[in-house]
């Protein structure tokens, strides 16, 4: 992995910074792949043992840095995928709502509203970041131009923590087939390896499509 990811995010983001304040932003993080796209970067990725998590800080993938002005990844993300969202001279959403993929819910406070890293850092540790860099990790945190960060609704977020897809499954089952697909993707896309048990619950959820 190059810091391309990062070059990308951040130029996307500052091209989002523009018309600030309305308008509808996209339900979902752009680059998910079809279905069958997810089951080709399923079969093409490593599958190896859970690497161990000695080393790691959730400090060592600086997240929500910087992106433009006074705007933020986390307030970037809520003005991306929520509806009617208004912001003020903070880039600090005042007004919008959001609706989580994972369960439905629907709200129209942040404080509700958590950004969830699709693939979470301790899993990405464990599974090759180990051995990135801290520009490549940072990249990783904030890549705004994959499915990799995702506005859900906090408590769902919180019980989610690190687990992978063998581990925890979105409650909305109509949500498995996108969150499989967007999971293998930011794996594949990122050269991150899967265990067996990890890549057998993606090939569950994909038949769900």
């Amino acid at each position: 992995m190059s810091g391309k990811a990062l070059v990308a995010s951040l130029v996307l983001a500052a091209g989002a910074v523009v018309g600030l304040g309305s308008g509808t932003a996209s339900a979902t993080p752009p680059g998910i792949p079809d279905p069958a796209t997810a089951a080709s970067e399923l079969a093409a990725l490593t599958v190896a043992p859970e690497g161990s998590m000695d080393g790691y800080d959730r400090d060592k993938f600086p997240h929500w840095h910087t992106v433009e002005g006074a705007c933020n990844t986390r307030e970037m993300v809520l003005q991306r995928d929520g509806d009617g969202v208004e912001v003020g001279d903070d880039c600090a959403a005042t007004s919008g709502s959001w609706t989580s993929p994972y369960d439905g819910g629907t709200w129209t406070e942040t404080s509700d509203v958590d950004i969830d890293h699709m693939v979470p850092l301790a899993a990405a540790w464990r599974s090759g970041a180990a051995d990135w860099t801290t520009d490549e990790r940072e990249a990783f945190a904030n890549d705004l131009d994959s499915p990799q960060l995702w506005a859900v609704t906090d408590n769902v977020n919180q019980s989610k923590s690190d687990q992978t897809p063998d581990q925890w499954k979105p409650p909305l089952e109509s949500n498995w087939c996108q969150y499989a697909s967007a999971y293998t993707h930011v794996k594949y896309d990122y050269g991150l390896t899967v265990t067996d048990a990890e890549q057998g619950a993606l090939e569950e959820m994909l038949a769900t499509c």
